[in-house]
């Protein structure tokens, strides 16, 4: 079975990921773009949220295990002011990428922190926040490129992992899911699938064999499918696309129970 990305490389693609943030933003025609994806903002405030969010996560890795974020953390991304003009402004953003990744190397994988995540599946580690952060800056990459009106689909490897980390991240939990117990299948043209189990204990999602045309598809054990590249699936789950740009088997109705669930964390 395939492992999840090592720390090096979570490294790295947010390196990579911030740096085609900010070509698309110096490439943009104004800072004033509005983002479809994020109704309400402009390319501007995308940078000012993008940034804004290394700062903060790079002061809670910082910090190391606690109960929650640093005062001052949470005090500075309410109060944070980033330069108007757009040179400034990417090499604010640059720097607040630096400061992230700094963050992270000195702590390594296994140093824990605070998360917002307790109930999931994935650890509060640096490792953790490094894998998520990872997943916002890939999407906020494409919401920029969205803006500016040549959206690309996220790179493959980044793309696979981001699917297994929205499920384990996002979806985990032990609140009890209000409807019939049923299961979510995701299945990755790239040859990855995930089961998400819902009922009475909550949410959980593990890794199951890919479908194959020998074996085809386990229609009774989930109610229902989503079929997409991983690029797709990420983006349907952020929801920048919508279930009809992908192939979904079984109960579609059931996914629209799945978006609206907000459980209550125990």
């Amino acid at each position: 079975m395939e492992e999840n990305l090592e720390f090096p490389d979570l490294l790295r693609l947010i390196d990579e990921r911030s740096t085609a943030f900010r070509a698309v933003v110096a490439a943009a025609p104004g800072l004033d773009a509005q983002v479809p994806t994020c109704p309400g903002w402009t390319l501007f405030d995308l940078v000012k949220h993008l940034g804004g969010g290394d700062r903060f996560w790079a002061a809670i890795v910082g910090a190391g295990p606690a109960d929650a974020p640093p005062a001052e953390a949470v005090a500075a991304r309410a109060a944070l002011e980033v330069p108007q003009e757009r040179e400034a402004l990417l090499a604010w953003l640059d720097a607040s990428t630096q400061l992230l990744l700094g963050a992270l190397r000195a702590a390594g994988p296994e140093s824990g922190c605070w998360t917002w995540w307790p109930a999931s599946q994935s650890p509060q580690t640096a490792g953790g926040t490094a894998r998520h952060r990872v997943q916002e800056t890939a999407v906020h990459t494409y919401d920029a490129q969205l803006a500016g009106g040549a959206p690309q689909p996220l790179p493959g490897e980044l793309a696979l992992d981001g699917v297994e980390e929205f499920l384990f991240t996002v979806c985990a939990t032990p609140s009890a899911w209000p409807h019939k117990p049923t299961a979510f299948d995701f299945h990755a043209a790239e040859g990855r699938s995930w089961r998400l189990t819902v009922d009475g204990d909550g949410a959980r999602t593990t890794r199951i064999p890919a479908p194959t045309a020998a074996t085809g598809e386990d229609s009774d054990a989930a109610g229902a499918s989503v079929h997409g590249t991983a690029s797709e699936l990420v983006l349907y789950l952020y929801d920048r696309i919508q279930a009809d740009s992908l192939q979904v088997g079984g109960d579609a109705g059931l996914l629209d129970l799945l978006r609206a669930w907000e459980p209550e964390e125990k």
